[in-house]
């Protein structure tokens, strides 16, 4: 599907990206005199990580800004057609991950995930958010909570008979998965911080 109309999906696809690398986290902290946020913690610039610096504020901050560029770069693709939005925020994610201006080491894309569903199908995000929460509240680990989140997200969109989303989210889902490598191993053998706690 990615050659019938390859102008506007490469335009989608590079929107996206852009939008998905501004790494809010790092920005943010850096305008507020913090430390470099890639040196604590767990060295990553997403909302969890802020949260370690003290600044629950920033934090927040980061969180809604990480999801907004999601939405932002699916609705701008969405401008072109249902599947360039899709494009757009496999692009997204793929930024916040792989930010060129980091030398392609971002973030592990919770909120970004968040923010396409609630771009491309807002019913997926509120699956996502209820899981998440839900998980979070439980276990107290945030990495659990991203886990399952993501993994019922697609589930719930296919249910929904939303099956062009749900294979992008599946996608991110695997993607994001890949990035918590290292928060699963901690998981398995229990050595993962919980919410609020310093590394």
């Amino acid at each position: 599907m990615l050659f019938p109309d390859l102008p506007h999906n490469l335009i989608a696809l590079v929107i996206g990206y852009l939008l998905g690398s501004i790494p809010f986290g790092l920005l943010l902290t850096r305008t507020a005199g913090t430390e470099d946020l890639r040196s604590i913690g767990s060295g990553n610039i997403g909302a969890t990580n802020v949260l370690r610096t003290g600044h629950k504020g920033l934090a927040a901050a980061t969180l809604v800004l990480d999801a907004l560029k999601g939405t932002a770069a699916v609705l701008i693709g969405a401008q072109f057609g249902e599947y360039q939005a899709v494009i757009a925020g496999l692009g997204a994610f793929l930024g916040h991950l792989y930010p060129v201006w980091l030398k392609f080491n971002g973030g592990k894309g919770v909120a970004t995930f968040l923010g396409c569903a609630l771009g491309l199908a807002w019913p997926g995000a509120l699956v996502f958010a209820v899981v998440w929460l839900g998980v979070a509240f439980t276990t107290r680990y945030s990495s659990a909570a991203a886990l399952a989140a993501s993994a019922a997200t697609p589930v719930a969109l296919w249910a929904m008979g939303r099956p062009a989303p749900a294979e992008l989210f599946v996608a991110l889902a695997v993607l994001l998965w890949f990035k918590h490598w290292p928060n699963i191993s901690r998981l398995m053998d229990g050595t993962e911080t919980k919410i609020g706690a310093k590394p």
